[in-house]
């Protein structure tokens, strides 16, 4: 699967039609964006049973304002509508490839447990 480009328009369509979504904050006048850009790129061949997406932080401004992206390129990682991951910088492969392993092994009732109790005590 090629790599979606998120709007506001799609973004809450993609998100909860899919289990897992690695997602790219990025800016084309940003450098480090450009590097990640490539490792992104190959990662999403690697995994095609994800789905990966990019955020075009300029074109997309409500939307990176919406998730207080601070820093270009950030990687957010959603799976069953919980972003479990979100990371500035722009990760060398061996890097992505563990994050993506970790969030596939993440037990998401547990995940959700703990998101409860810390409703429940704030």
């Amino acid at each position: 699967m090629s790599t979606l480009e998120l709007t506001k328009d799609n973004f809450d369509q993609v998100v909860s039609d899919n289990d897992f979504i690695l997602i790219d904050f990025w800016a084309a006048w940003c450098g480090p964006c450009r590097q990640f850009a490539p490792v992104f790129e190959k990662a999403s061949e690697r995994h095609p049973d994800l789905v990966f997406a990019k955020v075009d932080t300029e074109a997309q401004q409500e939307l990176a304002a919406a998730f207080e992206i601070r820093s270009i390129p950030t990687l957010m990682i959603v799976r069953d509508n919980v972003a479990v991951f979100a990371q500035p910088g722009a990760l060398p492969e061996a890097l992505l490839e563990d994050v993506i392993g970790q969030a596939r092994n993440l037990d998401m009732d547990e995940v959700r447990k703990s998101i409860e109790e810390g409703k429940a005590g704030a």
